[in-house]
């Protein structure tokens, strides 16, 4: 007798842990990006600062948190899809076509403004480098 109880009352618990469970959900769109291509994937980076956006022609959009397109890279048209990598700066590049992964690194060059700074030699100089030796 214990036993059919026991089985009695696993099979509520079945039949009740087996359902579908929907609670309430909403959907708030944060942002939208305008794309002067057609998107086929995107991306955010995993420290959250940029998201990249694959467009048909092999174009690689890159915006910034503000939403401002920074840059546009060209990747190849056989890139079908993109990943994230574990740091902001990886980005994995996979061709369906060509049956390809590709890791790559982003490298943002960004100018800094040095005038004003102390320096030495003529002004128009290919290379400034500026030394800070007031830290303490």
């Amino acid at each position: 007798m214990k036993t059919k109880r026991t089985i009695a009352v696993l099979g509520i618990i079945f039949v009740f842990a087996a359902s579908p469970v929907f609670g309430e959900a909403e959907l708030t769109i944060q942002r939208t990006f305008k794309t002067s291509d057609v998107p086929l994937d995107a991306a955010v980076s995993a420290d959250g600062r940029r998201l990249f956006v694959l467009s048909s022609g092999g174009r690689l959009m890159v915006y910034g948190t503000n939403g401002r397109l920074e840059e546009i890279l060209h990747v190849g048209e056989k890139v079908d899809q993109i990943k994230s990598g574990p740091r902001g700066d990886i980005l994995f590049l996979i061709s369906s076509q060509k049956k390809t992964v590709q890791m790559a690194t982003l490298d943002f060059v960004r100018p800094i403004n040095t005038a004003g700074s102390p320096s030495m030699g003529p002004p128009d100089a290919p290379v400034v480098i500026a030394v800070f030796t007031d830290f303490q």
